[in-house]
């Protein structure tokens, strides 16, 4: 009999599953306290835990927090809602020529990248706008101020990861630096180069080639960021290792309206046109026209490229979402979460220890047990936005941040699970199928010093539920 079966068959004289014995050797080796680790496995179709450990107990489970968020929004606004980022003038158009301002108004879009604004500012001067007179005005009035402010929870602020939301959120305000070892006169040196240049970000660049794999290419290289008037300067430092080919950095340097400008004077040049005015921020009046409006792609898709990916700001920002599609306006975290959680008690998911800061995971102070994120992922196994919830997730061994696990195990394919990791938290969350076909949810979070080494215990208990040892 498979232990799991074992634990089901007993369960009426348990009032909690024990851990097996395999787990807990494995966490004892770890150095993890049995106190530190909430772990609940338990059948979509519903009925007692397999294994239910500290599942009560509020715990931060770091980026498996946008499983919350992910499936609140499914709900409330539909896998078919789309952002609108709408496009106006305040002047006479003639010939050609704008005798006034051309205004963005920002709708939160998470996914508007470099190609679609394009295409968008294409748009434009399809309507028959080639010269602006006036200045570019933009209109971000649809969040509160205050969510742009910085949150640091490490050392690194200028991470992308670390990018705070925008009602025009451009690129994600990501610049991605490309390094690579090129060898001039003999000599390897280390080039970089932006990935989507921008002229207000001026690069420093003392770095050095050296001997070695790439392996640990991150060891030696340092950077700092120096705001200016103009622009910002980016200085790298450090050595390189020979053996790369091409290593990549993103940061976040730029502040969303000098992303938004610079990208925009740069395209609305590429594609013919004329301006030479200044930026201003200013909400859009009754007097504006209508020129354009730009559709993001569904949320499904959107949905998909957080959890895949553990996209922190697109969390944020469809948090934010939520909390404007309620009434909430201008949005903010606080009635996000209202909203959010009004979302899920709708659904009967009633969460008395759940606190939202963010939606992203990407917090000090976000918690939830693992019994609530087991029922969470149970209703929604039982809803019709099931199947896009599902898909978003990283499958096991194959793609997004569990490409790399048990990719040459048999448990490859067998599971659809989130991962979360800040330090002291490591978790994991999800679907997983056994090889004879039978579905679970499984749920574990560690909270320790130590939480990363939870990893080989989270692999040991998929291997066992799916390949039954």
């Amino acid at each position: 009999m498979r232990w799991w079966l074992l634990f089901a068959s007993l369960w009426p004289a348990l009032a909690q599953a024990a851990l097996p014995a395999s787990l807990q050797d494995a966490l004892a080796k770890a150095q993890l306290p049995l106190e530190s680790v909430a772990i609940v496995v338990q059948p979509v179709e519903g009925g007692p835990p397999l294994i239910s450990h500290h599942a009560s107990k509020a715990m931060n489970p770091a980026s498996v927090m946008k499983l919350v968020t992910t499936y609140a929004a499914l709900e409330a606004l539909t896998p078919a809602y789309r952002w609108k980022t709408e496009v106006y003038r305040n002047g006479p158009l003639n010939q050609g020529v704008l005798e006034g301002d051309l205004i963005i108004k920002g709708a939160g879009d998470p996914a508007l990248n470099v190609a679609e604004f394009w295409r968008l500012l294409q748009q434009i001067q399809q309507q028959g706008v080639r010269q602006i007179k006036g200045n570019l005005l933009l209109d971000l009035t649809l969040y509160a101020p205050e969510v742009s402010q910085r949150p640091v929870l490490d050392d690194e602020p200028w991470r992308a990861y670390n990018a705070n939301p925008s009602a025009l959120l451009l690129n994600g305000r990501n610049t991605s630096f490309r390094f690579s070892v090129s060898s001039q006169a003999n000599k390897p040196a280390v080039l970089i180069a932006q990935e989507f240049e921008l002229p207000n970000i001026h690069i420093i660049n003392t770095m050095q080639a050296r001997k070695g794999a790439c392996n640990d290419w991150r060891s030696d290289l340092h950077y700092s960021v120096t705001p200016q008037t103009d622009g910002v300067t980016v200085a790298f430092s450090g050595t390189l290792p020979e053996q790369c080919d091409e290593r990549y950095l993103e940061l976040s340097v730029l502040s969303d309206t000098q992303y938004v400008y610079a990208t925009f004077k740069k395209l609305w040049a590429q594609l013919g046109g004329q301006f030479n005015g200044q930026l201003a921020l200013a909400p859009v009046t009754d007097a504006a026209i209508p020129l354009t409006t730009w559709s993001s792609p569904p949320l499904d898709s959107v949905v998909r490229d957080i959890n895949k990916w553990s996209n922190n700001i697109m969390a944020r920002q469809v948090m934010l979402t939520i909390a404007q599609d309620a009434g909430f306006t201008p949005a903010d975290e606080a009635g996000a979460a209202l909203a959010l959680k009004q979302v899920l008690r709708q659904r009967g998911l009633v969460f008395y220890e759940l606190v939202l800061e963010n939606g992203s995971g990407l917090s000090r102070n976000e918690r939830i047990s693992a019994e609530h994120l087991a029922q969470l992922l149970v209703t929604a196994y039982q809803r019709p936005v099931m199947p896009v919830f599902m898909a978003s997730l990283p499958i096991l061994g194959m793609d997004g941040t569990t490409k790399k696990r048990l990719a040459d195990s048999t448990s490859k394919g067998m599971a659809y699970l989130k991962t979360g990791s800040l330090e002291g938290v490591s978790s994991l969350a999800g679907y997983v199928q056994d090889q004879a076909g039978k579905r679970y949810v499984l749920v574990i979070v560690a909270n320790h010093a130590r939480a990363s080494a939870v990893r080989a215990v989270q692999d040991l208990l998929l291997k066992q539920l799916i390949e039954g040892y």
